[in-house]
Parts: C-alpha cells; structure tokens; sequence
C-alpha cells in the first residue's frame, strides 16, 4: 500500500537548507496579496537587478535551469530515486515565424538528449510555441482561411510532424500539452493526425486531455474509439487544468456558457472515470496520469491491481511538476511506479511568466499550499526529533 504521507521518502532528495528554502517559498506562495504583487512587479525586478534573487528562490523551486545542460544537476537528482524527467522548454508568448522556428528547434534538441538518457522517458511541447494564436483560434473555429492563414497554417503544421516524426524515429514517446479552449480544437486536429500516423505500434504521440471541462471525457472516449477503429494506440494524458480562472472569465465577457465543471466535486468525479476508462483500454494506450491529488494518485494504483497491472508497466506513469508534490511522487516512485517530473527551462526572463502562473496556480487551488507546507512542517519536526 502507498502512503503519501510518508514525509521520509517524499524529501528524501532535500537537504535541511533546500527544505527551509522551500518551506519559506510556500509560506509567501500562500499569500494572494504577495502572489498578485509578485506577478505585477515580477519582470520589472528583474530589470532593476534582482535576477540573482528569482534564480535563486522561485526558479529553483519550480525550474531544472536556463539551457537543458543546465537540466542534468535535476535529472541526475531525480533519477537517484527512480523518476524520470520531462524537458519543458517554458518560453511563453512569443508571436513571430522566428520564434516558432526557435521553439520548434529547440523541442527538436529534447528529443536528441533523451534518445541518449534512459532517466528522460517523455519530450514534450505546447502548439502555441509554434503557432500564433490568432492562426489556432481561426482554425478551431472551423472559419475558412484565406491563402496566407492557409499556408501559415501548414508551416504549423509541418513544424509539429516534423518534432512528431523525430520522436518517432527516436522511439520517445511525446506529449501534446492542452490549451485553452477556444485553441484546442487546433490542437486535437494536430493530435489526431500525428496519433494516426506515427501510433501503429505502440502509443509515441499523446494528447492532453483537461478533465475540468466537462466535454472531455467524452472527447476522450471518442478518441479511443477513432484509435481502435483506425488501428492505432491512443497516447493519453490525463490532467484537470490549468486555465480555469480564464476560461470562466472569458465566458462570462464574451456571453457563452463556461467549458469548465461547475464544481470540483464534478472534476474530480471526471478525471477519475478517465483514468478508469484509460486502465480498461490499456491494452490499446499509454497513459500518463497527471495530477497532484492524492486520492486521484491512489485510485489509479488500486485499479492497475484490480487488473493486475505490474507498477512498473511501460504503458502506465504518473506525473508531477517539478518543486511541488514530492510527497505522491516520491512515495510512488519509491514502491516501483512509473513516475515523470516536468523539468521546465528556459532563460530567467523569458520563463517568469510560467513561474507566475505556477505561484498563481499554488494559491487558487485549494488546499495546494497548505498541504505542501504542512507535509514540509512534518518532516522538519521528524529530522528535528533525530537530532
């Protein structure tokens, strides 16, 4: 039986000053008034010469470094307990061919380093690296294009099979990472198309499913039988969001109904029926369960045992973010799980916008924070007690 209140194993890879560090990290994470200063002030600190602070703090916490090079120290780190790294190249917001040529380039490497290291299992990429949004929005809108979007819309395309087809060639399965709803649409035609095309064997190409919509599960299910009746293995992974706040608010501005549940209780109850759904088809998937809930976490192994599905079975992994939840990921990994951590990198300034979103993230979702510094608080007292 896992626990996930095992404080032992869950920092097992901190040190007595990275767990006061992290301790201090969360306590301000957990002030709203600080978070929403942080994100206001974020960049222009950086600009009066406070990157050493950044770096040395909120970038640590959550980021592997500012070049994969910089990576290794993180997945040598996690690999002495047995969990894999995922490269998240975490530059946001860029809007030109250039930029997108970049990213795409820069997946392209990901996939390099972990064709050559058994410790980095996935690759991974957001569409909107390579895209501009007006493109995905007029493409999930089912507008038609005119001869310029038409040919801006196949260069995206070309860059996303080309980092499909690398991964292929490399035999490293690669996530799709979802995005806001009004763009997903895009990014499923995307999905789907390179699914079909480099999936006949096993799952390489992954979707991202985001169960705090309610449409999704039945997406899902949709996408598992395209998979069986086209001959191809599905790539899931499962996650509940990440966009919520914008996506209520845009749907309020903008006057349609609001894609996300209406409660929690609803989300919990979807993602938990996807990866049911997911277990029953695994002879047919891979599947990555993505989640920092603890019930969420042990209802999965307990339907892999229900099915007599080995932990360390290739098709199955859970996943964390790098910096927070060590408690499931540790625990997990500990008992002979399949378990991934995203490893973000990126220049200082050019990720800020992602670790302001991830301070965000800690102090919307309830309970987030609390349970972090609580399980921290606890292992603390138990290092204190041996001395």
């Amino acid at each position: 039986m896992v626990s996930f209140d095992n404080t032992e194993n869950a920092f097992k890879g901190k040190t007595n000053a990275e767990l006061r560090r992290s301790y201090w990290l969360f306590k301000l994470i957990s002030n709203p008034s600080l978070v929403k200063l942080g994100g206001s002030f974020g960049p222009m600190a950086l600009n009066i010469g406070f990157k050493g602070l950044i770096k040395s703090t909120i970038f640590k916490q959550f980021v592997g470094g500012e070049t994969i090079h910089d990576c290794s120290i993180a997945i040598a780190e996690l690999a002495r307990y047995n969990i894999g790294a995922i490269l998240d190249y975490s530059v946001e917001g860029k809007e030109s061919e250039k930029d997108f040529d970049h990213c795409a380039d820069e997946t392209l490497q990901t996939i390099i380093k972990a064709k050559t290291d058994p410790n980095i299992p996935f690759c991974v990429f957001k569409v909107t690296g390579l895209a501009s949004l007006t493109i995905l929005e007029k493409v999930s809108s089912g507008k038609n294009l005119n001869e310029a979007e038409t040919k801006e819309w196949q260069r995206v395309k070309d860059r996303v099979n080309k980092i499909a087809s690398s991964a292929f060639e490399a035999d490293q399965p690669l996530f799709i990472d979802a995005e806001e709803s009004w763009i997903q649409p895009a990014i499923d035609v995307l999905a789907n198309e390179n699914m079909a095309r480099y999936n006949k064997t096993r799952a390489i190409v992954y979707n991202t499913f985001q169960l705090y919509r309610h449409d999704r599960l039945d997406y899902l299910n949709q996408t598992i039988k395209a998979g069986k009746t086209n001959g191809y293995f599905v790539g899931a992974k499962l996650v509940r969001g990440a966009y919520m706040e914008k996506e209520r608010e845009r749907a309020i501005e903008m006057k349609y109904p609001s894609p996300i549940h209406a409660t929690k209780e609803d989300c919990d109850r979807d993602y938990d029926l996807a990866v049911k759904l997911c277990v029953e088809n695994s002879d047919v998937m891979g599947i990555c369960a993505g989640s920092h809930n603890e019930k969420s976490s042990a209802n999965l192994v307990e339907l892999m045992k229900q099915k007599n599905i080995s932990p360390n079975d290739k098709r199955i992994y859970f996943s964390q973010l790098l910096g927070m939840s060590d408690h499931i990921s540790y625990n997990l990994s500990l008992n002979g799980y399949n378990v991934v951590k995203y490893v973000p990198y990126g220049p200082v300034k050019e990720v800020l916008p992602y670790l302001i979103r991830r301070a965000q993230e800690n102090t919307s979702v309830k309970g987030q924070t609390g349970r972090e510094l609580n399980l921290i608080t606890k292992e603390k007292a138990r290092r204190a007690a041996l001395k």
